[in-house]
């Protein structure tokens, strides 16, 4: 029989009057690969965090190779075996790819630092775990999928018997995607215990061996992969049947609505971000941008919106030049933006969601009449649409803050699509959501679509991308580097092409 390697005994943990974790109990045998499935709120992260040391349980017992002492604190965590890989990384941008690994940790010569044995011992892990990154590399220049290496690395080179991963695809590649997974199998092989947080049943099918499902900080279930499927899995989140294939029929195109010509934006370091982009969307269509993150994707959708300025080029909605307008002229001219930060740009926490839905709309005489607000309509428009789109929430005058990361997205996808725009541009629209918001975001999109809207959907999750689009646009680099129907797609070609592979 196979060491137990972590049990958890009644883990209970409340933040004021919620309760985060309820009564979890769960273990981990060496070696073995565990993956945690669970709605957005479902404790998931909470439960990690106990584990690592990060937030102390209110009652119940956590038991490390067979010591049930209260983990203190991460570096207690650390010094009995438990490495993390947090879902934002935790690495110093201009920092070297050693500096970092060793931050904390720093080996000494007397009274020097050691850089010297630092640099050999990384350059040894990366050997021994099959993880290839450059030891004098800064941060900053690396690739997030090698930046994603680089965590993992820290993680492991302080010796860990139980490796944490808090959703560790969420931005990387197909090809970075799989070659995770097979240094997840080989850790696993090698005696190392793997607990995994993800939205992406594909990976937890792959890999795990065992999955534990949380719904509302419970355990509804624990299945070993090998006996269940995709839908199986996604009932036990849900609580119910949910369809994991869109369901939609041929597009049929219409008039140009969305035409970029010649587009050249600069990100935030005034660097080109866009650079020499040509793209069109028509009425009746999605056109799916499929792209590693940071290839310029984020400065198109918001030089579209009209939330950063364009440099050369130009964006035309049918006949009209949009290219500089401001944000509430190219939405009056008919474009829904669901942008891709929902808390930066999609809300204003402190407001109700009542002000949200209407929050590029309040000035419209339906809301108000010579600048004095209509609450009435207001709030009608609020109750129909949490009903419409399912929003769960106390009332429709809780602060949009309150709300989980899934329904504050129905939020936004409400408000924008409610206006039935010429051009709904979904930028990262189900990012952290789960596969009940997932499947009702998805067929909204689809019937924007099939109402004549054109689409332009952004995502850097494969999968939606390839279920979603009539066209498919791949973007590397500030410009499109492909383009190929959606019907048939080849997932490694697109791949690929997205790390730059050339056509």
């Amino acid at each position: 029989m196979s060491e137990v390697l972590l049990e958890l005994d009644g883990v209970t943990k409340w933040f004021g009057p919620v309760k985060a974790n309820t009564d979890i109990s769960m273990k981990v045998n060496r070696g073995e690969i565990i993956a945690l499935l669970g709605e957005n709120g479902a404790g998931k992260s909470t439960l990690v965090k106990q584990i690592f040391g990060l937030i102390t349980p209110d009652s119940g017992t956590i038991t490390v190779k067979g010591d049930p002492t209260r983990i203190k604190d991460p570096r207690d965590a650390i010094g009995r075996g438990i490495g993390m890989v947090h879902q934002h990384f935790q690495l110093v941008p201009v920092m070297t790819v050693t500096e970092n690994i060793i931050l904390g940790f720093e080996p000494v010569k007397g009274l020097n630092l050691d850089l010297d044995s630092a640099r050999t011992m990384v350059v040894e892990a990366s050997d021994r775990y099959g993880l290839e990154v450059d030891p004098d590399a800064a941060i900053e220049d690396l690739p997030v999928g090698t930046q994603q290496r680089v965590e993992i690395l820290k993680a492991l080179s302080k010796k860990v018997d139980l490796l944490i991963l808090d959703e560790p695809t969420a931005v990387l590649t197909p090809q970075e995607t799989d070659e995770l997974l097979g240094v997840m199998k080989a850790l696993a092989a090698d005696g190392t215990s793997i607990v995994f947080i993800t939205h992406k049943l594909r990976e937890v099918l792959a890999v795990a061996d065992r999955v534990y499902v949380l719904r509302q900080g419970r355990v509804v279930g624990e299945v070993a992969t090998k006996d269940t499927d995709q839908a199986g899995l996604a009932t036990m989140m849900v609580g119910r049947a949910v369809v994991l294939q869109v369901d939609k029929d041929e597009a049929t195109p219409a008039d140009e609505v969305l035409s970029v010509r010649d587009l050249v934006v600069q990100d935030d370091r005034k660097l080109p971000a866009v650079n020499g982009m040509n793209l069109t969307v028509r009425a009746g269509e999605i056109v799916g941008l499929a792209g590693v993150e940071g290839n310029g994707q984020r400065e198109l959708v918001e030089a579209i919106a009209g939330m950063r300025k364009v440099v050369s080029g130009s964006v035309h909605l049918g006949t009209e030049d949009v290219t500089g307008k401001s944000p509430h002229h190219i939405h009056a001219a008919g474009v829904g933006h669901v942008p891709e930060d929902r808390e930066k740009h999609g809300l204003v926490g402190g407001y109700s969601i009542a002000d949200n839905l209407v929050l590029n709309r309040f000035d419209e005489p339906e809301f108000a009449n010579r600048g004095v607000r209509n609450f009435g309509a207001i709030d009608a428009n609020a109750e129909a649409y949490v009903k419409e789109f399912d929003i769960r929430t106390s009332g429709i005058h809780a602060t949009a803050g309150s709300l989980s990361g899934g329904n504050k997205q129905k939020v936004v996808v409400a408000r924008e699509m409610s206006a039935e725009p010429r051009l709904l541009i979904a930028a990262q629209p189900t990012r952290g959501v789960d596969v009940g918001s997932i499947e009702f975001i998805h067929s909204r999109i689809v019937d924007a679509r099939d109402k004549g809207a054109a689409v332009l959907l952004v995502s850097a999750e494969l999968d939606e991308i390839l279920s979603l689009s009539d066209r498919i646009v791949v973007v590397h680099g500030g410009h499109a580097v492909a383009e190929m129907p959606g019907a048939g797609a080849n997932r490694q070609e697109i791949g690929r092409l997205m790390a730059g592979g050339g056509h």
